[in-house]
């Protein structure tokens, strides 16, 4: 099939111009065949530098507009997103490989997020506080903060920037956008759908969300520009120290959303049927390319060996192939590179001791794209590999014995961004998800460490940065928090009883 003319039916329905093409552009391939989707320009120092100043600008008179009337283009894009489900859904599959009901989810994260931004745009509340002095009043204001910044990977081509778009728009902030360089025409399209919508409602595009394409020298423009007030990146934890240490140094915040190595626990009293469905979708959905994906499984000795025989067989049989038929399951990494990557962790887990069962390359597809039979690796001892992340479908199996121990396994990891525990018993689930229990961002029961709904705020510690996203609160990243003391009397008393007179 030439998925090249089915990227440029896409663009077509969703009423863009195809994406032009540059014979010295980044190439963006299929991972389904390795087959050439386009070659997109990269935006110049001279590009980079106008298009934030057009956001710095944009900003100037979109922080005056009220914010429910910046939550109506946000509502209107959530629409525009829905009626497209579709053709964005298969665009993401055709970019990275998704299986097509993945693509599809993360489109609906788009419209979820915007509505939940609809909502967030009449409640951008502040405290009322008592003054201890006599008629004065005490309160905080919240305030935009300006152009925010946002370097999104490729596993989540469009959820990752909507996240950030949905919550610093209706906050009354501008955009510029570095998508990753695997997974540029996802961001083409869905910025352009974004600009699109404001004109149908009669807004200035110009300057709402600017469009980088680039590697790594194009992210660092965009994180050193002074004029960027706020940079969310989400990636790896090396990325994410390069960007977490630039920003420090310029008094700059930062938003980050790194790697996971994300572990769950068995207990003995688990609904063991739930277990499998449970860990198969968190281990092996997305070919383990997700920051959540379930990495490490902490099984209680007592029923180790069944539940691994268990998983064993689930594995096997496992529909490996095209992501975009209807009964595949896991669809391709996205490159060769992760492929190797996978591979000498599985070499290096053999070394250790490991059992590994699958995790080779099956034979589906183009010699160019790299599909795998997802591994699982029994170990005897948390150790070597699995305390590092490989994002790849590898999933490393433990005994425990005591809940306690499993706990510390929990936590011994350096990242701590998602985490769950499969049990029936009460006392286990609260100790887990309690101050002396996972150390994570994100702390589930009796469900996998994949598929967080977009109400909680999203996000993990330690090294995977410890920043925010989506619901809750975490729209308070986006905006400047002001402290105002109001004088209404006609005295001037001072705080801490001090006394000055003049």
């Amino acid at each position: 099939m030439n998925y090249r003319t089915d990227v440029e039916a896409i663009f077509t329905t969703l009423g863009l111009a195809p994406v032009p093409d540059s014979p010295n552009g980044i190439a963006v391939r299929t991972p389904i065949d390795a087959s050439l989707l386009a070659r997109v320009a990269v935006s110049s120092d001279a590009q980079v530098g106008a298009a934030i100043a057009r956001a710095q600008q944009r900003q100037l008179n979109w922080r005056e507009v009220p914010a429910p009337k910046r939550g109506e283009l946000v509502r209107a894009f959530g629409e525009a997103v829905r009626r497209h489900k579709e053709a964005l859904g298969r665009l993401i599959t055709l970019e990275t490989g998704k299986i097509v009901q993945e693509g599809l989810g993360e489109v609906q994260e788009v419209v979820d997020i915007c509505e939940f931004a609809v909502g967030l745009s009449r409640q951008l509340y502040g405290l009322t506080i008592a003054s201890e002095r006599p008629e004065h009043k005490l309160l905080e204001t919240w305030h935009p903060l300006g152009v925010v910044g946002v370097i999104s990977a490729f596993n989540f081509p469009m959820a990752v920037f909507a996240w950030n778009a949905a919550l610093a728009l209706v906050c009354g902030n501008t955009l510029v956008w570095k998508p990753s360089e695997k997974a540029p025409l996802s961001a083409l399209a869905l910025n352009a759908l974004l600009l699109q919508t404001a004109r149908a409602q009669g807004i200035d595009p110009q300057g709402l969300s600017e469009l980088l394409i680039g590697e790594r020298a194009v992210g660092q423009a965009l994180v050193a520009h002074p004029a960027v007030k706020l940079i969310s990146a989400t990636g790896s934890t090396a990325m994410g120290r390069s960007v977490g240490i630039a920003c420090a140094s310029l008094f700059k915040r930062s938003l980050l959303e790194l790697g996971g190595n994300n572990a769950a626990i068995v207990c003995p009293s688990a609904n063991l049927e739930l277990v499998l469905r449970g860990v198969v979708f968190a281990a092996a959905g997305t070919a383990g390319q997700r920051c959540t994906s379930l990495r490490r499984l902490l099984v209680q000795r007592s029923i180790h060996a069944p539940l691994v025989e268990s998983l064993r067989r689930a594995y096997e049989r496992l529909p490996v192939g095209d992501p975009l038929a209807g009964g595949t399951l896991v669809g391709p990494l996205i490159d060769e590179r992760a492929f190797d990557a996978m591979q000498m962790a599985l070499a290096q887990a053999r070394e250790a001791g490991a059992q590994v069962h699958f995790g080779r390359r099956e034979a589906v597809g183009a010699a160019g794209a790299f599909y795998v039979r997802p591994a699982l690796v029994e170990m005897a001892t948390q150790h070597g590999p699995m305390l590092h992340e490989t994002f790849a479908p590898i999933l490393y199996v433990v005994p425990y014995d005591s809940f306690e121990q499993a706990i510390e396994l929990n936590n011994a990891a350096a990242h701590g961004l998602s985490s769950a525990v499969f049990t029936q018993d009460l006392r286990e689930a609260e100790l887990f998800t309690s101050a002396r229990g996972s150390d994570c961002g994100i702390a589930n029961v009796n469900i996998g460490t994949s598929g967080a709904e977009i109400g909680g705020a999203f996000g993990g510690e330690k090294e995977t940065g410890g920043g925010r996203e989506s619901g809750s609160d975490a729209w308070k990243a986006y905006m400047r928090r002001a402290t105002n003391t109001v004088n209404y009397g006609a005295t001037l008393p001072l705080a801490q009883g001090i006394r000055f007179e003049v």
